[in-house]
C-alpha cells in the first residue's frame, strides 16, 4: 500500500495496516512529515519497488483529482481511494479527468483529533468507527474491495453511500458543528477578563474541534460549501428568533416574557430530541429495545442501590428515569435490549426487584 500524505489521518491509516502485516510505503511534499511517520513505524518513507495494491490519498478534498492523475500516470497502484472529508466535488472532477476514473473509489474515515500532523496519529484512531466508501457509476468491483478491505484492516465499520448523501450528511454532523464551534471560540477573544477564571467543560466541550488546522479546514468548507449553506440558513433561522425572545426578556412585560421562555424552551426541547437520535458511543447499530418497569421501594439509599445493581448488569445508568412516585415507591423505567430483556426481568426478579415488563421500541 502507498499512503500519500502523512498528516494525523494518513499516518493512522499506515500505522493501523502496517500492524495488520501489510507493506506500506509513505509519501509527503514535505519530507520531514514522511520520515516522522515513518520513524513511528507506519511504513518506508521510499517509492515502492512496483506496483502496490492500493493508494491512499490523504490530502485535501481539492487536492484529490490532481493527485490521482498524477498517480495514475507514474502507474502506482492497482486501486485508488482517499480519505477526505468531502466527496462529490472530488468525484465529479476525477469522473471528467482521471485517465482510469474505474480504479477510484472516494472513502472518508469518521474519526479523528483535534491536533494535526503525523505525531497525533494513531492505529486505532479508526476502531469501531464509521468509514464511508462512495463508489461511483464507473468504480470497479475490484477498486471497491480494496476500500472494503482497508477499512476493515483498520477496525472500521464499512457504510457504502452516495457522494451527494454523504456531503449533505457530513455537512450536518460535521462541518457546520466545527464552523460554529471556530465561531464559538473566536467570541472568548472579545469577552471580559474573567474568561479564563470560569472557562469550564461545557465551553471546552463545544469548542475542542476549532483547534483544527484552519488551511486543512477551509478546505473542507469550501469543498462542502453547497451542502453547508442550507444548515446554516436554518440555524441562522433558529439564531434570530432566540436573539428576539432574549430581547424580549429584557423586558418588563409579562406577556412577551412568557413567549421569550416558551421560544428558549422549545429550542432545548428540539434539542433533547435531537442528540435523542444520535447512538451512545460505543452501542453500535441500533437495535430492537424493551422497556422494563420496576418499582422501586421509598427508602433511604434504595434507588442508589438500584442503580448499582442496573450498572452491574451492563445498562447505561444516564438512560435509567423515573417516571411516576407511587405510594409504594418509585416507578422507574430502564431501556435493555430486547434480546436481553427476559434475562434481565428475571435476574431483578429474582433479586427482590418488582418487575413489569414493557413494550418493545422498534429500531432503539
Amino acid at each position: 500500500m502507498a499512503v500519500i500524505g502523512t498528516g494525523l489521518i494518513g499516518t493512522s491509516v499506515a500505522l493501523a495496516a502496517s500492524r495488520q502485516g501489510v507493506s506500506v510505503y509513505l509519501s509527503d511534499r514535505n519530507r520531514a512529515a514522511a520520515r516522522t511517520a515513518a520513524a513511528l513505524g507506519a511504513g518506508r518513507a521510499e517509492d515502492p519497488p512496483e506496483q502496490v495494491d492500493l493508494a491512499v490519498l490523504a490530502v485535501p478534498p481539492s487536492q484529490i483529482a490532481a493527485v490521482l492523475i498524477a498517480l495514475q500516470g507514474r502507474g502506482l497502484a492497482r486501486a485508488y481511494t482517499d480519505v477526505a472529508s468531502v466527496k462529490a466535488g472530488p468525484e465529479q472532477a476525477v469522473l471528467s479527468r482521471a485517465p482510469e476514473p474505474a480504479r477510484y473509489v472516494g472513502g472518508h474515515p469518521l474519526a479523528g483529533r483535534e491536533r494535526s500532523g503525523p505525531l497525533a496519529a494513531r492505529a486505532e484512531l479508526f476502531q469501531g468507527r464509521p468509514w464511508a466508501l462512495t463508489p461511483h457509476r464507473l468504480t470497479s468491483r475490484a477498486a471497491l474491495d480494496r476500500g472494503l478491505e482497508l477499512a476493515e484492516l483498520c477496525g472500521a465499520a464499512p457504510v457504502v453511500m452516495r457522494s451527494r448523501e454523504h456531503d449533505e450528511v457530513v455537512a450536518l454532523t460535521s462541518h457546520v458543528p466545527h464552523l460554529l464551534a471556530s465561531l464559538m471560540a473566536a467570541r472568548l477573544r472579545e469577552g471580559p477578563a474573567g474568561v479564563p477564571l470560569l472557562a469550564g467543560q461545557g465551553l471546552r466541550d463545544v469548542t475542542r474541534i476549532a483547534a483544527g488546522d484552519p488551511r486543512l479546514w477551509g478546505d473542507i468548507l469550501q469543498s462542502n460549501a453547497a451542502a453547508m449553506a442550507g444548515v446554516v440558513k436554518d440555524l441562522q433561522a433558529d439564531l434570530s428568533r432566540v436573539a428576539t425572545a432574549l430581547d424580549v426578556l429584557t423586558e418588563a412585560d409579562d406577556g412577551g416574557r412568557t413567549q421569550g421562555v416558551r421560544t428558549l424552551e422549545d429550542l432545548l426541547a428540539r434539542g433533547n430530541a435531537g442528540l435523542a437520535e444520535l447512538p451512545r458511543p460505543g452501542a453500535g447499530p441500533p437495535v430492537g429495545e424493551a422497556a422494563l418497569r420496576v418499582l422501586v421501594p421509598d427508602g433511604p439509599g434504595e434507588l442508589a442501590r438500584f442503580l448499582g445493581v442496573v450498572a452491574v448488569l451492563g445498562i447505561c445508568v444516564d438512560d435509567v428515569a423515573v417516571e411516576a412516585a407511587e405510594e409504594s415507591g418509585l416507578s422507574v423505567r430502564i431501556p435493555v435490549p430486547a434480546t436481553d430483556a427476559q434475562r434481565i426481568e428475571a435476574k431483578l426478579s429474582a433479586d427482590g426487584w418488582d418487575t413489569v415488563p414493557g413494550e418493545l421500541v422498534p429500531g432503539r
